[in-house]
Order: C-alpha cells, then structure tokens, then sequence
C-alpha cells in the first residue's frame, strides 16, 4: 500500500471509532508491537523495529466490533495482543496498521460446577482469583500467568503447570468452547465447540478474533511448593517421570534441572549444592510426604519447602523472597538465565513417551556443550513424557540449524522458536484446516499478516 493510501486509510479507520481510546505515542507504539522475540537472537534483528501506526483499546465487545468493522472497511491491518507474553512474535505487527489491545475484555461471563466461560482479554491470574469463590480454578497455564491472557494462551501458548496431570491446550477437551469475531464491513460473531476449535488454537489470531473461550475448570487444591536436588540430571530425570506416573498424588509442576542452571537462577541458587540437578515441584500440600518419598527412593535430598497458604500469597499477593515456583519453569528458565547471561539461546523439544528418558541421556551426552536441558514432565494422551525449552550457547545461526536438523534426526523434535511463521511444525503444527477458516474469518487477510502460512489456491479462491 502506498504512503498516501495507507494514511488515507488509517485516517478513515481513526475517525470511525469516536470516543474509542486510541493512541500514536512512540512509547506506546513501541510496547504495544513488542513480545518477547528478543529471547531469539536470529529474531531481534528482523522485528525489532516493526511498529503498528495505532494502538486502540476497546473497552466492550460492542467496541471491539466497532474496530474490526472499521478496519475491515479501511483494509488496515490487524494484529490482536493480549499479555505480550509470547516468544516468537505473535504480537509484532509486521506491517504496521492497528494493534488491538484486548486487555480490557477481561470479564467473568459465567461460572458453573466444572467449566468457566471468560472473555478473552482475562488474565490467567485473575481468573483463578475469582474462582476462588466457587472452589475452582483453571486446570493449567503457562509460567506467564500473571500477564498471560486466557485469549492468548489459547492463540499462542501450549502447555504450563498443570499440564503434569491435565496435557495441553490442544488435547481434545482442553477447550470447550471459542467464540471468534469475522474481520469483516459486517463482523460476525462463531461459535467453535469440538474439534473446531483448533481452527483458531496457535493461530497467532490470523483466524479470527477470539472474543469469548469456555474451559474445563479443576477443584482448587493447596499447592505447596518444594525442591529436591539429585547427583546428576539422569537420576532427576528418573524422579519426574516416576513422580508424574504416581496417579495417586495431586501434582501441579514436575520441572526438572540441569546442574549448570540452578547458578543462573539466583534466587534458588543457595538451595541447590554445586553440580546438582534440581527438581522444582507443586504439589497438593496433604500429600507433601509422598512426594518426598519418592525423592528419597530416587537418592534425593528437598532442600527448600514453602507451604500452601505461603505459595498463594507469593503468587496472589507477590509475598515473599521468592516467586511463585512456576516463574523459574518453562520459558520463564530462558528469562531468568538471559539477565545473567544475554549471550544464550534456546530451543523447544519434544521427547516421545517410552523413550523420552533415553533421548534426554542422549541430548544431554551429545550435545553437552551447548544444550543445558530442563525438562517439564506432562501428560500426552493418556502417558507421561516431557518437554523441554533448553538453554542453548549459541555461536552462529548456522550452527543453531545444525543442532535442530540433528535433533530431528534422532528423534526429538524440534519446534522452531526462531521463526515467526506458523510452519505447521512441532507446537506449531495443528490438526484443522486453519488456512481454509481464514478465508470465513478473515476474507481480506487483514489479521496478523505474514505469519500464517495460506496456500496460493485459499487466496485465488478469496480473490475470485
């Protein structure tokens, strides 16, 4: 689009939302088109400097409306944000146009025994504050639950504490329901239920904008948290999968450590011995002792134990020295390591159950040098394997391909954290036909353009 067009068209756009909060601050601008991309090296340099041309913040379902009609009339790009939490750049407008912040449809819609139905600007944190009141809470979310939104786990995320027990929010269940807003001159309003969801599940919100989601909710249970520590990172790697297996213990986070990482997160640094794997556990507080049981039969040793009410106030209330144990899980490990050393990496591996232990003693044998893995131990299907978001010394790019092209090839599979693109690869691949919703959803590819891979035929189809 030329300049003179695009400005016409951003100019039409703007003064079709009346009171709407809009804002072209460079500040505001700057955040608001920023995720966490820069954790890739190969990243940074290509969307450091995209910017949307407008921010707007909707404050009701009816606002939002008013929006999406507005730029679909203009064809100004959009780029839907939540909490900004992701790490490939699912919320970086690349071709500029209006950032949608969602944060304000943050409601409660209903709540009943089993399932809860929010809107998708609620954050993942507040949520389980106001399910509180009825016993419940959300059955898993990422390491980012306070800024996470639920619409943005849905659109970008995959698994997180929880997922020990429950899986990932792709299995069958995991989400009930998803109502999606059409970028259209006359949006409409879909209800996704089933299978359908995964039309719009880790679409970056290329497919539509999800206004509305309904999930399974789980009892809420009094998480205590707890660290073991184990000689090396086999025998710790035995005791999550032995601790994941134990059905009969109510567990929240199985995060297992290689000895070099504890070093690189401070706070829970003293608590490890030099050269030790860590474990870093939630578990329901009455079944504390059978937890550590099982340690104890893994040649183990808990080293630091906060209780239930103290773990609550740390994440509810930001209580006490240390966060609450989840925030040095999952991707939060990369965070945490990149403050003390900005000159790593990392990467997104998944090991196949049955095998999983052997090919973690197989990555961490061959590549002992660059891949520090931790391992976060979840449900897939029905059996117990684990993931792992490794911290990577990273050289070159072309040596980063190496690394992934080798892991491929032993099997692991590598879902590439250093692409943008919806590659249909690893936690990118999805089993809908995403690519033919978008032409329902999104007639005029408006939605976060350039990260969803659409097929030449679905945009000759829309174009006829």
């Amino acid at each position: 689009m030329a300049d003179g067009t695009h400005g016409a068209a951003l100019a039409a756009f703007r003064g079709a939302l009346g009171s709407i909060p809009v804002a072209d601050d460079a500040g505001t601008l700057r955040l608001m088109s920023r995720d966490f991309f820069w954790f890739s090296p190969i990243l940074k340099p290509l969307l450091d400097d995209k910017r949307a041309d407008l921010v707007v913040s909707p404050r009701t379902k009816d606002e939002l409306i008013t929006v999406v009609a507005a730029a679909a009339r203009a064809r100004v790009p959009i780029t839907a944000r939540g909490g900004g939490t992701g790490n490939y750049g699912q919320a970086v407008p690349l071709e500029g146009g209006v950032v949608i912040d969602l944060s304000r449809l943050d409601r409660v819609v209903s709540v009943a025994p089993g399932v809860g139905r929010f809107e998708a600007g609620a954050r993942l944190l507040e949520i389980d504050r106001a399910l509180m009141a009825s016993g419940q809470e959300l059955r898993f979310h990422p390491s980012t639950r306070k800024q996470a939104t639920l619409g943005g786990f849905v659109c970008g995320g995959a698994a997180g504490a929880g997922s020990c027990t429950y899986g990932q929010i792709s299995d069958p269940g995991a989400v009930i329901a998803v109502e999606v807003l059409t970028v259209e001159p006359e949006p409409r309003l879909l209800e996704l239920t089933g299978p359908d969801v995964l039309k719009v599940m880790h679409a970056y919100g290329c497919n539509g904008i999800v206004t509305e989601i309904t999930v399974p909710l789980a009892p809420a249970l009094p998480w205590a948290e707890a660290i073991a520590t184990f000689e090396d990172l086999t025998t710790a790697a035995r005791f999550g999968q032995a601790f994941t297996e134990a059905d009969g213990i109510a567990k929240k986070l199985v995060s297992i450590h290689d000895p070099r990482i504890p070093p690189l997160l401070r706070r829970l640094s003293p608590f490890v011995p030099a050269g030790h794997a860590m474990a870093l556990v939630m578990v329901s507080e009455p079944q504390r002792e059978a937890m550590e049981t099982i340690v104890a039969a893994h040649g183990g040793t808990v080293t630091w134990r906060r209780g239930a009410d103290d773990a609550r106030r740390a994440a509810f209330e930001g209580e006490g020295a240390i966060a609450p144990i989840y925030e040095y899980s999952w991707n939060h490990t990369t965070l945490h390591a990149l403050k003390v050393d900005p000159s790593i990496t990392y990467l997104q591996l998944r090991f196949q159950p049955g095998t999983n232990l052997d090919k973690v003693r197989w990555v961490e044998t061959t590549f002992s040098d660059e891949i520090w893995l931790h391992l976060e131990f979840q449900r897939r299907f029905g059996r117990v394997t684990c993931s792992s978001l490794p911290i990577v010394r990273y050289t070159t790019e072309a040596r980063l391909r190496q690394i992934m092209a080798a892991l491929d090839a032993g099997e692991v599979a590598v879902s590439d954290p250093h692409t943008y693109r919806l590659d249909h690869a690893g936690w990118k691949r999805v089993d809908a036909p995403q690519a033919d919703f978008k032409r329902i959803a999104d007639p005029f590819f408006l939605l976060n353009p350039g990260k969803l891979v659409v097929p030449d035929a679905v945009r000759q189809a829309v174009a006829r």
